[in-house]
């Protein structure tokens, strides 16, 4: 969101709050990650099953919707500026393996969804290291675009409940199965 009278200070806060955000999302997918491979390793089939069920809904649950908040109101804005262009272009390939993986692993057991899951895992883990490092330090440094604008009242974005009604859906053309 292009902003004329940014507030640095804010702009920061809220750049915290998504990596929090962050953070906490991958805490649990390797949580759920881990659970799923715990349960193969131990030759409990079914356990294997619900855990890669628990993981898959995760993704689509909340994941996916991150995702493409991300796209919408993020992605968007810095695409426009020449220095983020090719940045963002590679992170919405990273959102269209994101997807691809995890339409893969609905369809895989054992020891091929606990592979899966942990390379998807660590996809989604480099994928927030460049989101965190690179994306949201050039939209807090650009003075004319407004993070805390992009993120207030998402939910999908920074974790947190910051507006009544936040939990809307979101739609994209980008991050889409191939």
């Amino acid at each position: 969101m292009v902003n004329e009278g940014k507030d640095a200070t804010s702009d920061r806060h809220a750049q915290a709050a998504v990596e929090h955000h962050h953070q906490q999302m991958l805490q649990r997918m390797t949580q759920l990650t881990d659970t799923l491979a715990d349960a193969v390793e131990r030759g409990d089939s079914s356990a294997a099953h619900d855990a890669k069920n628990t993981l898959v809904e995760w993704c689509e649950n909340d994941l996916l919707p991150h995702a493409l908040a991300e796209e919408k109101f993020l992605y968007e804005m810095a695409r426009e500026r020449p220095d983020a262009s090719m940045l963002v272009t590679g992170m919405l390939v990273e959102h269209r393996t994101i997807v691809n993986s995890l339409e893969e692993l609905r369809g895989l057991q054992g020891v091929r969804a606990a592979a899966m899951a942990r390379a998807l895992e660590r996809l989604f883990a480099l994928h927030l290291e460049k989101e965190n490092k690179l994306l949201l330090p050039f939209i807090v440094e650009q003075p004319d675009l407004s993070l805390v604008a992009a993120v207030q009242g998402l939910h999908e974005l920074t974790g947190e409940l910051q507006a009544e009604g936040s939990g809307h859906r979101h739609t994209t053309t980008e991050t889409k199965l191939d």
